[in-house]
């Protein structure tokens, strides 16, 4: 599986989260500063609501400008298969039921599901609990992630 191409698309769909970031703050922007919203008495709070919602938005655009900077910085040239879980890695995982799941391990955008060579692939991150059960572990390890009251079970097939 070429990891540049799966970076690119990873990195596309952030911009494409960013795009609609932005036109979502500067609507709430937009009514934040619209003359019509203008506060009539002491209980009239459209205004300041539609200003903490442009405040909430706007963060959120730095967010999605931090996510498409850090996997901007992720280094996988000359990447071949490795041995150990690192950031910039490509995971599978076979659970008891003998299903894959494949994970990017990145330092943001945890959630992120892109399709790419025919599977699905979701960004984890080192503070998830999957993240955490995964930081540091081999390739053939078998790896135990609490989720909630369950525990599920892995083995790791492929770092790549």
């Amino acid at each position: 599986m070429d990891k540049t191409l799966l970076l690119e698309q990873m990195i596309s769909a952030l911009e494409a989260t960013h795009q609609g970031a932005v036109e979502a703050a500067l609507r709430a922007y937009n009514t934040a500063t619209n003359d019509e919203n203008v506060a009539e008495n002491q209980y009239d709070t459209l205004a300041l609501e539609a200003s903490y919602l442009a405040h909430g938005q706007a963060q959120r655009v730095a967010e999605c400008e931090a996510d498409i900077l850090a996997f901007k910085k992720i280094d996988i040239a000359n990447d071949t298969e490795k041995k150990i879980v690192t950031l910039g890695c490509l995971i599978q995982l076979i659970d008891e039921d003998d299903n894959n799941k494949y994970v990017f391990f990145a330092p943001s955008a945890g959630g992120l599901k892109v399709r790419f060579d025919e599977k699905d692939i979701i960004v984890i991150t080192p503070t998830s609990p999957l993240g955490e059960a995964l930081i540091g572990r081999e390739l053939h390890d078998d790896v135990n992630v609490h989720i909630g009251n369950q525990i599920i079970n892995y083995e790791i097939a492929l770092i790549s």
